[in-house]
């Protein structure tokens, strides 16, 4: 069962060649939610980046911290961690699915989802790994007054208080990605969904409302990211790991220029 379940893992996962993963020796490992995920987020954008390391990303759709463990996804990475063979660097980003008002997946932020965070961390590295924590990606709506509503900033900083409680190499994708949201505005913060809003539409359901467990709907909302928002924030990420990280600039790829 736990062969079948990885076999799945990496069935959607993004994987650069073997032959250029070797001269590095280092592989990175994406796990979170479908802000991450393969066809809803922003995670294969940054493997394409990166495109000399091997990159899987493990990151699944409306998954929190509790259910990525509770559904034996957390199991099937340190099955790969415990190979062996390579350097391993696993990116986590969890936060969406752990507020509220989603069973079987919300989290207490007080009580639960530092406690969740941290056994990821201990676990990842008794296997050998580094572990590198990212906190959740913003959403993109905004109030009357054209405002970003940041509702995800707590986990965010619980997130950062972790990250130096155990001294993890951390990345405010939250303040980042909320930074770039505002400056841009609604108009133009809407071009980053999957699919555009509806013609004449003025409002779109909360975001607890579309964010289910399983792969994102192809529908506007303002969580999930299509092309081009996948690949502002994998840049703002790229960008962020490479000042952690500068030997890694030797596995980048240019951007893809934007089309007309």
């Amino acid at each position: 069962m736990k062969n079948l379940l990885l076999a799945l893992l990496l069935a959607g996962s993004a994987l650069a060649p073997d032959a250029q993963a070797q001269t590095l020796g280092l592989r990175l490992i994406l796990v979170g939610d479908s802000t991450l995920a393969p066809r809803s987020g922003y995670g294969n954008a940054l493997c394409q980046r990166l495109d000399q390391l091997a990159c899987l990303n493990l990151a699944r759709g409306g998954r929190s911290s509790k259910s990525y463990r509770a559904e034996g996804l957390w199991s099937s990475v340190l099955a790969l961690l415990r190979e062996g063979g390579q350097r391993d660097l696993v990116l986590i980003q969890f936060g969406h699915n752990d507020q509220p008002g989603k069973p079987g997946r919300s989290t207490d932020l007080a009580s639960e989802f530092k406690p969740n965070l941290a056994g990821y961390v201990r676990e990842a590295r008794a296997a050998g790994a580094e572990v590198l924590l990212l906190t959740p990606l913003t959403r993109r709506s905004f109030d009357a007054q054209g405002q970003l509503q940041n509702d995800l900033r707590p986990w965010a900083l619980a997130t950062l208080a972790l990250a130096d409680e155990l001294q993890v190499p951390v990345i405010d994708l939250n303040g980042l990605s909320a930074v770039a949201v505002q400056a841009m505005g609604r108009e133009q913060a809407d071009h980053l969904a999957i699919a555009p809003p509806a013609s004449g539409a003025m409002h779109v359901p909360p975001p607890w409302m579309v964010e289910r467990a399983g792969p994102a709907r192809t529908l506007f909302d303002h969580t999930h990211v299509g092309p081009q928002g996948a690949a502002l924030f994998a840049d703002l990420v790229l960008q962020a790991l490479l000042a952690l990280r500068p030997e890694l600039a030797a596995a980048v790829t240019p951007a893809a220029p934007p089309r007309p």
